[in-house]
């Protein structure tokens, strides 16, 4: 029981922990959404424009309605989700929205999108494994399932929610007019053909490789000891 309680204080620590960075976050997008100049100002290029800002704001907005979807989900389907997986989505969102939107580690950090989408597709297929047991476990229906179809399943459902992502970064781009999917460079120039492919391209294959890894590595590591 006491293991049990400290599994759960960690849990509320790491939600509280983001769910605070984020919402501060959101006041600094704000201020400086309302302070920043929306172009160069008197020739000077600026680091950040209102954009960036509003970017950064839309992000943490979403982070924080994303925070309480493990819980949601919990009620809902009434199914426990492993504090193993909870923790890491916490630290996924923290690494992805605080680190990676806010602090721009996007840009600062070499390849950190990539390992984040590797973190988030490996994530991914695991839950799927979560979502085949939910589903075994109803008492009105129960199939047996060989293990590659719950390792196809899983694999699956992980890259559906990558691709799903990248749906999304499509649409907020076209809508706001932003540059998730980096199809223009940081000085406005729109890339063509597969230079303006290549960002969306390579998040779904490290999603793909990496919930490949998880859902089918171990399936294929049993077939090796038979």
């Amino acid at each position: 029981m006491a293991r049990v309680r400290r599994k759960t204080e960690w849990s509320k620590v790491a939600f509280w922990f983001v769910f605070i960075t984020l919402i501060l976050s959101i006041v600094y997008a704000v201020v400086r959404i309302v302070l920043s100049p929306s172009g160069a100002v008197d020739g000077i290029e600026h680091d950040k424009m209102k954009s960036d800002y509003a970017l950064m704001l839309i992000q943490c907005v979403l982070g924080v309605c994303v925070l309480f979807l493990p819980s949601a989900l919990e009620r809902r389907l009434k199914v426990s989700i492993p504090q193993p997986m909870y923790i890491a989505f916490m630290i996924f969102m923290y690494c992805a929205i605080y680190l990676g939107e806010v602090r721009s580690f996007y840009y600062r950090i070499p390849f950190w999108d990539s390992i984040l989408h590797a973190f988030s597709g490996a994530m991914l297929g695991a839950l799927g494994f979560v979502v085949i047991q939910l589903l075994n476990d109803q008492k009105d229906v129960r199939v047996e399932l060989s293990p590659a179809f719950v390792s196809l399943f899983a694999f699956c459902f992980g890259l559906t929610c990558g691709t799903i992502w990248e749906i999304y970064e499509f649409t907020f781009d076209w809508l706001l007019k932003l540059n998730m999917q980096k199809f223009m460079l940081e000085s406005g120039e729109a890339l063509t053909g597969q230079a303006a492919l290549l960002d969306t391209m390579k998040d779904i294959i490290v999603d793909a490789a990496a919930a490949f890894a998880v859902t089918f590595g171990p399936y294929f590591a049993r077939k090796a000891k038979r």
